[in-house]
Parts: C-alpha cells; structure tokens; sequence
C-alpha cells in the first residue's frame, strides 16, 4: 500500500502559539504607521530593559529582535520575533513597567509606537485591538505559567507575610519566582549573596537587583511602579473607591466613555468575589469563572480604555466642605475629583476570641484560592459562614482537603445562598454541616493546631485537630473614613436615593438613585444599604452609577 505524502502542517489562526505571536498582514501594518515613525536599528541595540517605564511598541518591518529576561545566572530566552511580528504584553496596558529585555539581533527597520499612541490605535481600530489585546493576555498568562517576571519572592509557607505577598502577585496577575525556604536547600546561597537575616524574611529581589526585606503589601506595590503618581493639583472627573465587581465596572464604563478616572484600591482587585474560587450563577459563564479571574479581566478593560489604579492605598478620609472633593491617602498624598463612586464594599466578620490575631494567615484565612488550598491538602479544615461565599469555598475546598467542616450559628445556611451550592453542600460526602455552632477557644505554637467549637443550643464542645479556618462570616461595611460626610444606616452601610427622605439635602432636586447624602457622590455595592448580594447586581449598579455620575458633572 503506497505512502501518502504528509502535508506540511500550516499554523491554524485559532492556535494558542499563533495568537500569542501572530504576524500582520501588509494592510494591518500599514494601519499601524500613522501612529508611529519607522526606526532603523542596529544589532545589539537594546530597545528596552526590566524595569523601565513607558516602554514603547515595535512592528518589525525587517530585521529581527530577541526578548530576554536576565536572571541571577546570565538570561533566558522569552521570545524571538521577526518582519511582521510586534512586541509587548499586557504592561503596555497596564502602564506597568517592563518585565523583559528586548535587544536587536539583525539590523532592520521597526514602526516605534508610544504607548499614549499604542492605546490610541487601540481604542480607534477594533480588529487591531483585538488581535494585540489577545496576544498581551496570552503572553503574561504565558509569563506567569512560566513564573518569569522580574522578582524572586523568598518566603515561608508558615509565614503570614509570605502568604499575603504571594496572593497581592498572583491577584495582581504578576509573574514571580517563588523560593520556598522550607525545601529549597539552594536557597542559602542566595540569602547569603543578598546578605539576608532570617529576621528579614520573605525578602524580594527586583530586577536581580534590588531587594525588599520584609516588605509591606504598599512598599511591594509602590516598588514595583504598580501605581500613578499623586498629583493634588490634577482635578479627576471621577474617583472610584475600591476595586471589588462594583468598582471595576464603574470604572470600565467610567473610561470608555471619556471620564478621567482613577481606582484607589486597598489590598487587591476583585474584593470579596475576588477570592471566590468558583463563581457559577453569573451571567455569560455556564461553567463557571473564578473571582480572580473575572476580577483580572475587568482591570485590563479598564486599563484598556484610560483608567488609572492606585493599588495597596487606603483612603484614610474624605474633605467633603467643598467641592472638588478632596481624597486623602494613608501616606497624606491628596486625590482632588468632581465626583466620587464608592465601592469599597464589607470585611468578613472576625472571629471574637483573644488570640485570633496571632493565627491570622498562619491557620486562619479570608480567602479561598488555589494558593491556599494547596496548604492544607489532605486535612481537615473549617469553613465559617452559611453564604454563597463560604459555600462556594467549602465546594472548592473538599477537593483537596480530607474533610470540610462547615460551621453555622443559625439553624440552617443562610436563605441568600444559591440552591445549587446547597445541593452542592448536601450531597458532597467530604462536606458536613454543623448548625447551631461556632468556634470557641484556638490553639497552637505559631500556627494553628487545635480548635474547639461548641453547639449553642445544646452546650456541648468538641475539640478537633484542626490547622485551617476559612472565615466567611457576616459582613461590616469599610465605611469609618466617610462619617461626618454622608448619612450611614445604625451598621454602617451608605443610605442612597430615596432611603435618603429623612435627611437633609443641600439640592433642590431629590437624591438620584445611588447618591448619597453627598452631591456627586454614589455608593455602589455591598457598602451600600439595602443590597443585594449578588456579582451581577453590583457589577449592575457600577455601570449605573457612572451614568449618574454624568448627570451630576452636567451641574458642576
């Protein structure tokens, strides 16, 4: 029987490697020209180098380029391109600084782009911001697959540091180098050469260069160049308070509809869905989409239109006398905006036992994500809470874990959690339900190793060997920075619209729907009273918030 000849294989368009390096036609590039100006280049020219900020974007007409990471042991290779092929990945969104090297390898001509003009051509040409804003995702997901980007976080998995740092860089989609200290038995050679104390860990090496020692979450972020510089004579159109579904979607419909706006997130985008493992009742994802996820998709939307981030800043408190508003950081710095979207959403409820505090991130948690699932593989944990939150971390859980333990004060779940989850609860054989309990007395040298809770009907207690808490527990709202200026409900939540019929209003008109006792400034999502606890309905009142906000612009 004769030997068919095998057909060359041609690289379908569809193809995760062609997406994430694919070549422009002569027309798309020619798209691309008006936008920039043609460069010659000479071999071994380097274009850019971790670190550098602003970095602009290349179209290799002819010649070709490398991009290289350097390492502490001379340079890995990240990709080549050549004629037809563009450089970037989603820092040239984000504003970040860069990851990578890229130096010349064969003299040519390249379009050089910067990156005002790269978001630019994003923002007028809809098939070319389809095919760059696809490639910068694939490439970073590719980096953070990889774990190259541009620091070395070396830590503990029994520190509460290491375990904070390591969920900012990962919720943060940045790609790192993590170096357990407890199994890297090469590690003391780098601790030596950094000169690092044991006292000093985790410690991060940037751009193999710089090291931070036992850095905080902001100190982390400001090193990085994750945020915008503060200018207090620079008058925003909007500043949105906190990153969480609500927040992001005010600022997605913020930008892309012309608005100079500015995110000021406390810790990490997504807030509390954020650190949901598994979202599956949220409309346009029939399987499912994790917190991070969805959270990471909306930040490069934002981005992609205009829209600055401030990450790892709390807004210590509002000057409400006049307007433009005055937003004053935690380091002093002064944000001044004609209006303000808050959607700084609630903090889970602590547990009230004295030595809480001790174990928080050494056994307690406020968040369920692969990172910490992967510490408490194989044992049994605790989960707090009877809503959607603590259901969906409980299912996500019992696939690593031994036993999932789910505690109740009340007689059954919480009504607000979604039947699926319930059913999900009732039939999983690795989930038990414990009504009518709450944990009364922890234990442990360090981390935690023994828990005791007890039935508040029947008084009885129980003590387990149990090293893991998942607290998902009631909600308080992050609310204390605004009193004197807006009208809170006796738990704290913002009063907007027509809950505001017994409060003084400085307008003639009435309150819009989501305004606060405040002209111009709305409250969105779980801070607000009366909501309604669901991804889709505070992603709902950020989109119509900023619709709001242009009514209230249109009066200034």
């Amino acid at each position: 029987m004769a030997t068919q000849q095998s057909t060359p294989l041609v690289p379908s368009a569809l193809d995760a490697g062609t997406q994430m390096f694919p070549s422009l036609t002569l027309a798309q590039i020619s798209r691309v020209r008006p936008f920039g100006q043609v460069r010659r280049v000479e071999h071994g020219e380097i274009l850019f180098r971790p670190g550098d900020a602003d970095v602009a974007f290349f179209v290799l007409l002819s010649g070709r380029m490398e991009i290289v990471q350097p390492d502490l042991s001379g340079e890995r290779s990240i990709a080549n391109h050549g004629p037809g092929e563009f450089t970037g990945e989603i820092n040239m969104i984000s504003r970040r600084r860069s990851l990578v090297l890229g130096r010349v390898t064969e003299p040519g001509e390249f379009i050089e782009v910067s990156p005002d003009s790269l978001r630019s051509l994003i923002a007028k040409d809809a098939e070319m911001s389809e095919i760059l804003m696809r490639a910068f995702i694939l490439r970073r997901l590719e980096l953070i697959r990889r774990g190259q980007g541009n620091l070395i976080l070396m830590g503990s998995r029994h520190s509460a540091k290491t375990l904070a740092l390591r969920e900012f860089l990962t919720r943060n989609s940045h790609p790192y180098t993590y170096v357990d200290l407890d199994t890297d038995k090469s590690s003391q050679e780098l601790l030596d050469r950094f000169d690092v104390k044991v006292e000093e860990i985790p410690v991060v090496i940037c751009n193999n260069r710089g090291v931070l020692r036992s850095p905080s979450i902001q100190a982390l972020a400001d090193g990085l160049g994750f945020n915008v510089p503060v200018d207090a004579l620079h008058v925003r159109d909007v500043i949105i308070v906190g990153a969480g579904p609500s927040g992001l979607a005010a600022a997605v419909y913020a930008a892309s509809e012309g608005l100079d706006a500015l995110v000021v997130e406390a810790e990490s985008p997504g807030g509390q869905a954020g650190s949901s493992s598994k979202i599956e009742n949220y409309l346009g994802f029939p399987t499912g989409v994790s917190g991070q996820e969805l959270a990471a998709r909306a930040i490069t939307q934002a981005e992609k239109f205009g829209a600055a981030m401030m990450l790892a800043h709390n807004v210590s408190r509002l000057n409400c006398d006049q307007r433009p508003y005055k937003v004053i950081l935690d380091n002093g710095g002064v944000l001044a905006t004609r209006s303000i979207v808050i959607a700084t959403g609630a903090q889970y409820n602590k547990l009230r036992l004295d030595n809480m505090e001790q174990f928080e991130g050494q056994g307690i948690y406020y968040g369920a994500t692969y990172i910490e699932s992967q510490l408490c593989g194989d044992e049994e944990i605790i989960v707090i809470g009877g809503g959607n939150s603590a259901g969906q971390a409980a299912v996500f859980l019992s696939q690593t874990a031994r036993k999932v333990h789910v505690l109740v004060r009340s007689r059954k779940l919480a009504d607000t959690m979604s039947r699926y989850l319930i059913q999900r609860i009732e039939e999983n054989p690795a989930i038990h339900l414990h009504c009518h309990t709450e944990v009364v007395q922890l234990e442990g040298n360090g981390h935690l190793e023994r828990v005791t809770w007890r039935n508040n009907q029947t008084g009885e207690t129980s003590s387990h060997d149990i090293r893991h808490i998942f607290v998902m527990a009631g909600a308080s709202p992050r609310t204390d920075w605004l009193r004197g200026c807006v009208a809170l409900d006796p738990k704290g939540f913002i009063l907007t619209g027509r809950d505001l019929d017994d409060v003084v209003w400085p307008l003639d008109r009435r309150p819009q729907m989501l305004e606060t006792s405040l002209p111009g400034v709305f409250a969105v999502g779980d801070v607000r009273a009366g909501n309604v606890k669901r991804v889709a309905s505070a992603v709902g009142e950020g989109a119509i918030a900023i619709h709001l906000v242009h009514r209230a612009l249109a009066e200034t």
